[in-house]
């Protein structure tokens, strides 16, 4: 999962894309990235690490320009190494920058035909590269033998984009000298919205995967991004639109909802807090239906993520709320974390539990999902050892059962503890003494209740249905090779500011 961010303004962006970027950090932890743009000149910084290690102010002093781009990125594809962190960056026909957010379906077949008959090169293994250099060579045919571009060339390379690339794509480019190009999937699997402001100089627009991003810039969100849109905003502060795909149907990713997404944004219509409201309220009727004389004495969140559908289960219940766990905020987020075996390490760090919430009780421990059971297993452990005496465990979202293809880091079955798991063997694994999960029709119904409009939602993790309709077993045993922990590399190099001229 990543963050991505544009901006066009009438002054210097750098620093409105590193706030941008702070406010979506929570999507994306190992590396970020901005490339500036002023005249001809491109800016980039990129590297792993967090936002506010990856730039200090001498990187931010030379991200010259009044518009760019920033990405923040955990790995999903290819491999830990800062060579892959976003945006990348091509010089032909313009220098365009991109960065991305989703997973290819077809990357290998495109790396192919990018080699054999576009004569394109790719130096890393990111599929954010590859469709990077999809839309340069599709917008260079387009152009031909003309140096003038204009919206109706970027979005007629757009459209060729969609007829090549298959999977999840939201994406945010840069092209010098013109302005900012973002486009969606035509499944919309993954968000991106964008909003404007009125300053003195005139309008500036915004591009960024949440709206939380776009509010905190003081920014007017205007609406999401449709399935196969694409948008384009000049120099000038001039916005054009046109739909560039043939059958675009919005088919979002619900795990936004579960666990990604910040509780404040907005996602195509939905607020992120109230769909976790409601699947508070539909957990506790499970809870109810499954447990009708339960003896739960308290329900307690794991932060920070299923607070918002716990204390909602809680007033449904009719049972005491209650912070069971303090979480140390230094400690980056387990599930994104690269190995098992840190995974394991981190849990401990992250978490301590207040021993006064748990002596004697039978407490109901909620999270948003449970996907390898890692951290369910030791938070369940750490609540024994302060003294509960039976501990139920309670997901906001069925059982993950499934890889994920579309950019979120669940690519091996074998690791996934729902996988050919029923719920007692679960709880068994767990250490947990009676285990209750979302229904999935209560997941769809809790997300999609005051937007009827979207009929279906991307839940293949759930019930391995993938609404791309490529996936089949062979493409997830060919991912699971690629993306297991044991396959990633490291590379810890740094990487200053570069400033890249183009002769367009």
């Amino acid at each position: 999962m990543c963050g991505i961010i544009g901006l066009v303004g009438h002054t210097p962006v750098n620093q409105s894309l590193y706030d941008g970027l702070t406010v979506l950090q929570h999507r994306g932890q190992d590396a970020a990235g901005i490339v500036t743009c002023e005249g001809d000149r491109m800016y980039l910084r990129k590297n792993n690490g967090l936002v506010k290690d990856v730039f200090h102010t001498r990187h931010m002093i030379n991200l010259r320009g009044n518009i760019g781009i920033g990405h923040v990125r955990y790995p999903t594809a290819g491999c830990f190494s800062s060579a892959e962190a976003q945006p990348f960056y091509v010089n032909s026909p313009y220098g365009i920058a991109l960065a991305h957010n989703g997973n290819l379906t077809n990357a290998d077949e495109l790396k192919r035909d990018l080699f054999a008959q576009d004569r394109r090169h790719i130096n890393t293994n990111s599929d954010s590269e590859i469709l990077l250099n999809v839309f340069a060579h599709e917008l260079q045919k387009t152009l031909g033998d003309k140096l003038d571009i204009s919206a109706d060339n970027i979005f007629d390379a757009v459209e060729k984009v969609h007829e090549r690339c298959r999977g999840a794509y939201a994406v945010v480019a840069m092209i010098t000298g013109q302005g900012i190009l973002a486009f969606r999937d035509p499944h919309g699997i993954r968000p991106v919205a964008f909003g404007k402001r009125e300053t003195e100089q005139g309008v500036e627009h915004i591009v960024a995967s949440e709206s939380v991003a776009i509010d905190s810039l003081d920014f007017e969100l205007v609406r999401d991004i449709e399935p196969g849109e694409a948008i384009f905003i000049n120099n000038q502060g001039e916005l054009f639109s046109r739909q560039c795909a043939k059958n675009p149907k919005l088919t979002p990713c619900i795990f936004e909802h579960v666990y990604f997404a910040r509780p404040d944004s907005i996602l195509d219509g939905i607020s992120v807090y109230k769909a976790r409201l409601r699947m508070g309220e539909y957990l506790a009727k499970t809870i109810l239906k499954q447990f009708p004389d339960h003896d739960i004495d308290v329900v307690l969140p794991i932060p920070d993520t299923s607070r918002t559908a716990a204390l909602q289960l809680s007033y449904a219940l009719g049972v005491k709320y209650s912070e069971g766990f303090i979480k140390n905020r230094y400690i980056g987020r387990t599930f994104i974390m690269p190995g098992q075996k840190q995974r394991k390490k981190s849990v401990r760090q992250k978490l301590n539990a207040i021993e006064l919430e748990f002596k004697d009780k039978n407490v109901l421990l909620v999270d948003d999902s449970i996907v390898r059971g890692t951290t369910s297993q030791q938070i369940i452990q750490m609540a024994r050892d302060a003294g509960a005496k039976k501990v139920y465990f309670a997901s906001a979202a069925p059982a993950v059962r499934y890889p994920n293809v579309y950019g979120i880091d669940m690519p091996a079955a074998h690791e996934l503890i729902g996988h050919g798991r029923d719920v007692e063997e679960i709880a068994r694994e767990i250490g947990a003494d009676r285990l209750f999960y979302q229904e999935l029709d209560d997941l769809i119904e809790a997300v999609r209740k005051k937007v009827p409009r979207i009929t279906e939602f991307d839940t293949s993790v759930f019930n391995g249905e993938y609404v791309t309709g490529d996936v089949d077993e062979k493409y997830l045993q060919h991912i699971e090779a690629l993306r297991n922990d044991a396959a990633r590399g490291d590379d810890d190099s740094d990487n200053e500011v570069i400033a890249i001229h183009n002769n367009t």
